[in-house]
């Protein structure tokens, strides 16, 4: 009876936890606008999924390794722009030290999580989507350091982190898909 009782448990976390980890289906002939349907459909951040997936001009053509891509480059060009505000503001002599110290440590860990999403798209093109996954993490942590740096949750700079973490959050779902994919293909 102990061994059932000890077991019991365990086996409802892994059933939690394997809940959570839907994995997308789709047919693989899908490309385009009817792909980024099906990925978006499964998406928590739908609206968001849809207006980045079709932003880029090859979305009607898109395999789905290239709607990776175009999720990286939307977060790279989101990290750009914090990293961007970041330097603006620590000019700013309106700002007390220990804030202006704050955003050179957020600007420390932006080009951090800069170089991890170039790391991203080269894992990508090599068809390595757990480092891509992995490298992903890593600008996510980045992002969280860039936060813990800098007091307060209301200003433009927390506003932009939230939607970089969305876009990662999204570039990791379509990798994870892409891997996927990759592992039912025949070799």
């Amino acid at each position: 009876m102990k061994t059932i009782t000890t077991f019991l448990p365990l086996l409802t976390i892994f059933c939690i936890i394997l809940g959570n980890h839907k994995a997308v289906a789709f047919d693989k002939n899908l490309k385009g606008n009817e792909l980024i349907n099906v990925v978006c459909s499964e998406s928590q951040t739908k609206d968001l999924c849809l207006k980045v997936l079709t932003s880029d001009p090859s979305c009607p053509q898109a395999s789905l390794q290239d709607l990776v891509l175009i999720s990286l480059k939307v977060a790279a060009a989101n990290a750009s722009g914090i990293l961007t505000e970041c330097k603006t503001l620590i000019d700013d002599p309106n700002f007390d030290p220990a804030f202006q110290q704050g955003l050179a440590d957020c600007k420390e860990t932006l080009l951090d999580a800069e170089g991890q999403l170039e790391d991203t798209i080269a894992a990508t093109l090599a068809n390595k989507e757990h480092d891509a996954q992995v490298w992903l993490q890593a600008a996510l942590a980045a992002i969280d350091t860039c936060d813990a740096s800098i007091p307060g949750d209301d200003d433009i700079l927390s506003q932009q982190s939230r939607a970089f973490r969305h876009l990662c959050n999204l570039a990791i779902s379509l990798s994870k898909a892409l891997d996927s994919s990759s592992k039912m293909k025949p070799k």
